[in-house]
C-alpha cells in the first residue's frame, strides 16, 4: 500500500470535513460542493481499496488480512452513508452527520496505515 497515496486521502478526508464544518457553523446544508468533494474523496476511496487489496495480496508482511480489508470496505462506505443522511436531514444537524462520517474516515485511514506499517 502506499503510504503517500493514504496520508493523502486522509488528509482529503479532513479537507472535506473542514469545509461541512463550516457549512455546520453557517447553519446552512449539504450543498453541491460538499457533495463533489465527497464523491472526489469516494473515488480516492475506491483506489484506495483496490491497490490495498493488490498490495495485500503481493505483500509478503505480517497483516492481518480480514482487518485491514474490513478497514477498507468500511472506509468506501462511510462517506455515501454520511452525505445521504446528510441530504436527507435539512436541519444543520445534517451536516454535521457528514463531518462525523468525514472525520471517521480519516480516523479509518490512519489505521490503516498503522496496520500495513506493522504497528498492531
Amino acid at each position: 500500500m502506499a503510504l503517500w497515496f493514504a496520508w493523502l486521502v486522509a488528509l482529503t478526508a479532513v479537507a472535506v470535513a473542514a469545509y461541512a464544518a463550516v457549512l455546520l457553523v453557517r447553519n446552512r446544508p449539504v450543498d453541491n460542493p460538499l457533495f463533489y468533494a465527497a464523491s472526489a474523496l469516494e473515488l480516492l476511496l475506491i483506489v484506495q481499496t483496490v491497490a490495498g487489496c493488490i498490495a495485500l495480496a503481493n505483500t509478503s508482511r505480517d497483516v492481518e488480512g480480514v482487518t485491514f480489508v474490513g478497514y477498507l470496505l468500511t472506509c468506501v462506505l462511510i462517506p455515501p452513508a454520511a452525505v445521504i443522511w446528510g441530504v436527507s436531514e435539512k436541519s444543520r444537524w445534517g451536516t454535521g452527520v457528514v463531518v462525523v462520517g468525514m472525520l471517521t474516515v480519516a480516523v479509518l485511514v490512519a489505521r490503516l496505515v498503522q496496520l500495513w506499517s506493522g504497528h498492531a
